[in-house]
């Protein structure tokens, strides 16, 4: 039975990764007033009939702290490129120069940037939501153990671990965005 537990508890701890690794992806989508490659992850181009995304068919860097460069391999869907930017809904204006886009990164005034705050915390909670779902099946697994024959001292003694495997998780998640909300507010 302790090995059933010692499982049950790794992939709780496993689950609860996953959880923290979409959070800080969904967290480097939010745009921080720096310009990053990280911002356009999510656009998707058109290339040649199959929805792809940009940093497959392009370069993506920085100029400076303020603009970012897109690239792409083939001059031809240059167009095709800055289309999908406008399209996603980014605030993002492309400037097409014949072999590239050049997109200025604009200020955030400070209503924009605590709306990004409130979004961030947002993303925080449903990160929450997700480690306590992770706990309750974790915990309902014990008890199914515990009815099984489980002694309650072992029994006790997993969902206590469990619970401190939560409460390191939740501090975690804390820490993920307040540092993320320290970088957001940050002019």
């Amino acid at each position: 039975m302790t090995e059933e537990i010692n499982m049950t508890i790794s992939e709780f701890k496993s689950s609860n990764e996953k959880s923290l690794t979409y959070l800080t992806s969904e967290l480097r989508k939010i745009r921080t007033g720096k310009a990053t490659p990280d911002m356009l992850d999510g656009v998707l181009v058109d290339y040649y009939g199959s929805m792809t995304a940009l940093s497959q068919v392009a370069n993506i860097g920085t100029l400076d702290g303020r603009t970012l460069t897109v690239q792409p391999w083939e001059k031809s869907i240059l167009g095709e490129c800055a289309k999908a930017i406008i399209n996603a809904n980014l605030g993002l204006a492309p400037q097409d120069n014949g072999e590239m886009l050049i997109i200025n990164i604009p200020m955030l005034t400070e209503e924009r940037r605590k709306d990004l705050a409130k979004i961030a915390k947002s993303e925080g909670e449903h990160a929450k939501v997700s480690i306590r779902n992770n706990r309750k099946d974790a915990m309902d697994y014990i008890k199914e153990l515990k009815n099984d024959g489980l002694s309650e001292d072992i029994a006790k003694s997993a969902e206590d671990e469990i619970q401190e495997i939560t409460n390191a998780f939740v501090k975690r998640i804390d820490d993920v965005i307040v540092a993320k909300e320290k970088d957001i507010m940050t002019i």
